[in-house]
Parts: structure tokens; C-alpha cells; sequence
């Protein structure tokens, strides 16, 4: 007879906590600083470097850029080593298309199933990201833009929606980070227009102009990549 069988009827089987492996741990703090710019593309990865500024042995860091690799947010040129993946012109349109399809189907169910407490927090983030903008603070005004449309897929309630949009959120904040300051006012301002659409529940009206803004964010990256 298992050891399960033998359990009193109600008490479910305890599992061990495993701690998340180190790997894991690096694998998200340096992509955290490739996301957010600290790391530039193109840029040479010394493991050396990397265990030193994370505090942590070089294995580690060298099993986290493999997975990076995998994941192509870092290329290894064998006789070089590893650096940051520089996004080609094809592989941002490619994204950002598929961003503005799922986001603006994000903004179209959001007004069909906003609520009050939805909405105020919403416009709880706009400020917080309006003041950023006034700061001059480009990483909070990327975060800030990031959770407001994480927050609009959220409120479609559609969880397959939510799960597809996670998957290109990061990549997303990634190339949002370059234009946010040539994007400024405007951005917000689009922002603001989309949020009084949902309130509304004007589903049309949001889907519109959630794919114009996610278009003017693509047109923007791929315009300044040419020029840069």
C-alpha cells in the first residue's frame, strides 16, 4: 500500500518547497538589465563582469546566458563569448504587429467588462506614469506603461488573452524603453483617450485607438533604428 493511500481522507500529500535554482535567479536579474537598457545591445557579457555585479560564482552565470541564448535575448559567437541580442528592424516589426493584434482585442473587452475599481486604477497608474514623464524618470515611465496595459489585458477577462500577451510583454518593454522619451506627451496622451473609451465602455473606440497607439510605438522604434 502507498504512503498516499494511507493519509486520512481530507489531508492532501505535502510537497517539498524546492528553492529556485541560482541559474533562475541570474537568468532574471540580467534580463532585467538588458530590458531596461542597462545592458545595450551589442554589448559584450564577461562572465567575470556579471558574477562579480550579481554576487555569485561564474557558473551560474554562465548556465543563465545559455538559457538567455535559447531564449535570444543573448547571441554567443564561439572564439568571442556572449552578447546582447540586437533586435533586427524584422524581428521589432514582426512583434509589435502581434502586440497591436492582441492588445487592441485586450482594449476592445476591457470596455466591455470595465468596472468602476478598474478604471480608478487605471487612472491610478496614467498619474503615476504623467509624473514620471514630468521627472524625467524614463525606467518609471516604461514600468508605468507597462502595467497599464497589462492591466487592460487583465480586465478583458479573457485568460488565454492575458497568457498570450504575457509572452511578448517583456520583448515588448524592451522595445518600448529606446522611445519612450521621443514618445513622451504624446503617448500619454493617447493613454488618457483609451482609458476614457473603456470607462465609457465604448469597446470600438478602444480597440481603435489601442492598435493607433501600439502602431504610433512601432512606427516610432523602427523609424529611430533606421536613423540610429
Amino acid at each position: 500500500m502507498s504512503l498516499t493511500s494511507k493519509l486520512p481522507q481530507g489531508i492532501a500529500a505535502r510537497q517539498v518547497a524546492r528553492p529556485v535554482p541560482l541559474r533562475e535567479t541570474v537568468y532574471e536579474a540580467i534580463l532585467e538589465l538588458i530590458i531596461t537598457g542597462e545592458l545595450k545591445p551589442g554589448q559584450h557579457l564577461v562572465e567575470k563582469e556579471l558574477a562579480e555585479l550579481l554576487g555569485v560564482s561564474r557558473q551560474p552565470v554562465r548556465e543563465a546566458l545559455q538559457w538567455l541564448k535559447k531564449d535570444e535575448w543573448v547571441d554567443l559567437r564561439p572564439g568571442y563569448g556572449a552578447f546582447v541580442h540586437g533586435p533586427t528592424p524584422e524581428e521589432a516589426d514582426q512583434l509589435l504587429s502581434v502586440r497591436s493584434l492582441l492588445e487592441g482585442e485586450s482594449a476592445r473587452l476591457a470596455a466591455l467588462n470595465s468596472t468602476k475599481e478598474g478604471v480608478a486604477e487605471l487612472k491610478q497608474i496614467y498619474k503615476r506614469g504623467v509624473q514620471a514623464l514630468k521627472a524625467d524618470d524614463t525606467e518609471e515611465v516604461v514600468v508605468a506603461n507597462a502595467e497599464l496595459h497589462a492591466r487592460i489585458t487583465e480586465m478583458s477577462g479573457n485568460k488565454i488573452l492575458v497568457e498570450l500577451a504575457a509572452q511578448v510583454d517583456r520583448r515588448a518593454r524592451w522595445y518600448h524603453t529606446p522611445v519612450a522619451k521621443s514618445r513622451g506627451k504624446k503617448s500619454w496622451d493617447e493613454h488618457s483617450a483609451l482609458i476614457d473609451a473603456i470607462s465609457k465602455g465604448e469597446a470600438d473606440r478602444a480597440a481603435q485607438l489601442m492598435r493607433e497607439h501600439t502602431e504610433h510605438t512601432r512606427e516610432t522604434y523602427l523609424q529611430q533604428n533606421a536613423e540610429g
